[in-house]
């Protein structure tokens, strides 16, 4: 009997093994937190200064620059739900990465639950601001990609009900999943262009798509892979944190990897899209 005990011991991973496997993969989850609050900093302010600059110097015309049917004129309520979609999707990418910082939420818990709720509003203006736009307002790309945005918006609204809900069921921790979930579709459109830029960089150039019709089969795919890949690789998070020192480990390396790819995406992106048009 001593000796079955040995054996089944044996099995195990050392405790400190296990510890040295669960701080790998919190460093690997810090990392991409870093990167992706750093890049989506940078996309918050690339938007301000090309398009509030050009409202403020009342060159409406400008917001034509990057993206289609950006202002019509005569077009009150088209203009006004794209000025709100743009002003939201600012705001819920400085408000979404508040809400990830345990800190905020252990020393400041009035505060989290403030910026929730503004973060979660916007979020669901800007969903449907941004499909409205997509299918009544018009803009590049085909069917496959419309829908494709259109199902990472409809994610958007359906994640933002189950975070409320699980909050004032007090079953805060699956807030937190349901919240984390939220994070990432809402940064579907930062994926997609961080995706195209890394995609570009690998390849030397457009691949799998026209860069002058924006149309093709990569960016077909790009258009549900912008949530669904993130959203995946969290399930996948998700089980591996309460695995073994061998699941953590393999966790801690695919995220760093992607991490990785999602830097050079970043990087590619400020210089050669965001820099240049903020001036």
């Amino acid at each position: 009997m001593a000796s079955d005990n040995y054996s089944g011991a044996a099995l195990l991973p050392p405790i400190s093994m296990q510890r040295w496997a669960a701080g790998t993969l919190a460093r690997a989850v810090q990392f991409w937190f870093a990167v992706t609050v750093a890049g989506q900093l940078m996309f918050a302010a690339y938007a301000v200064v090309l398009y509030g600059g050009a409202a403020l110097r009342g060159d409406m015309a400008g917001w034509n620059a990057v993206m289609t049917h950006g202002h019509v004129p005569g077009d009150t309520a088209g203009n006004a739900a794209i000025a709100a979609h743009l002003l939201l999707a600012v705001a819920i990418m400085l408000g979404g990465a508040l809400q990830l910082l345990p800190q905020l939420r252990a020393r400041a818990p009035r505060l989290h639950r403030w910026n929730g709720r503004v973060y979660v509003a916007g979020a669901v203006i800007a969903s449907l601001s941004g499909m409205y736009m997509l299918w009544w307002r018009g803009t590049v790309g085909d069917l496959t990609q419309h829908l494709g945005t259109t199902l990472n918006g409809l994610l958007i609204l359906l994640f933002a009900g189950m975070a409320v809900q699980r909050a004032r069921a007090g079953d805060f921790a699956a807030h937190r999943r349901w919240a984390l979930r939220l994070f990432l579709a809402v940064s579907g459109v930062w994926f997609f262009r961080v995706g195209l830029m890394f995609w570009i960089a690998v390849h030397g150039g457009p691949s799998g798509f026209d860069p002058e019709t924006f149309r093709g089969p990569f960016l077909s795919f790009l258009a549900f892979a912008q949530c669904l890949l993130p959203l995946a690789v969290l399930e996948l998070y998700l089980r591996c944190r309460t695995r073994g020192a061998a699941a953590q480990y393999g966790m801690a390396a695919l995220l760093a990897g992607l991490t990785v790819a999602m830097g050079v995406g970043v990087a590619v992106a400020t210089v050669g899209m965001w820099l240049p048009r903020m001036h």
